[in-house]
């Protein structure tokens, strides 16, 4: 691909993410009080609109998924958090970054664990089935039960589970509601998932 092909790509992504930005919260930010190129306002306005999409996601995801440069993004990030458009927070070895004012923690902390992949299906094998054992977790997620017990360790610890009892999640309505309105930005299962908890949804309000 040449690299005016590149650019071309960058942009159209820089400019979809854009959108959601500017249809969002952050509408007011992009260049205000500011001289900026369109590129860097399209650039400022594309992290605000897929952090919009993709809360929870960490500064390299951010960076490659949007095709910027790393200072670029330090840049836009940087300002956004003094804007007080975003906010952080430490996640073990990563930074993560939501919009600002949206998630209490334990909100931030389950983002943390849907953005991995292997919690992350554990807790949409849990979210489907309350009753699962730790082999039906394995079986589910592709991994061995020590792994199971190794990050179902990790979720109790974060307020997250709960093995009193087998496996139970703590606040698994309020867990739902994130995988359905982000459902697109964690994969398949969780739009699968989604798309049967909207089902289900559907025929409570309807009585069945």
């Amino acid at each position: 691909m040449s690299d005016q092909g590149v650019d071309e790509s960058k942009r159209a992504t820089l400019r979809r993410f854009a959108a959601l930005g500017t249809a969002g919260s952050f509408a007011r930010f992009a260049g205000a009080g500011r001289a900026e190129s369109d590129e860097q306002s399209d650039a400022r306005a594309a992290i605000a609109g897929y952090l919009e999409a993709t809360p929870g996601a960490h500064f390299s995801k951010i960076r490659d998924d949007l095709q910027l440069g790393t200072g670029e993004t330090q840049h836009h990030l940087r300002q956004l958090l003094e804007d007080g458009r975003v906010e952080s927070y430490k996640d073990g070895e990563y930074r993560r970054f939501v919009p600002a004012d949206r998630f209490d923690d334990f909100e931030k902390t389950a983002l943390s664990y849907l953005r991995r992949e292997t919690p992350r299906g554990m807790v949409l094998t849990l979210l489907e089935d309350a009753d699962a054992s730790g082999g039906d977790i394995a079986d589910a997620v592709g991994v061995s039960r020590p792994t199971v017990s190794k990050y179902a360790a990790e979720l109790e610890e974060a307020g997250l589970l709960s093995r009193e009892r087998g496996y139970t999640l703590v606040d698994p309505e309020r867990v739902l509601l994130l995988v359905v309105r982000y459902a697109d930005s964690f994969g398949p299962e969780a739009v699968g998932l989604a798309e049967d908890a909207a089902d289900l949804v559907t025929m409570a309000d309807r009585g069945q």
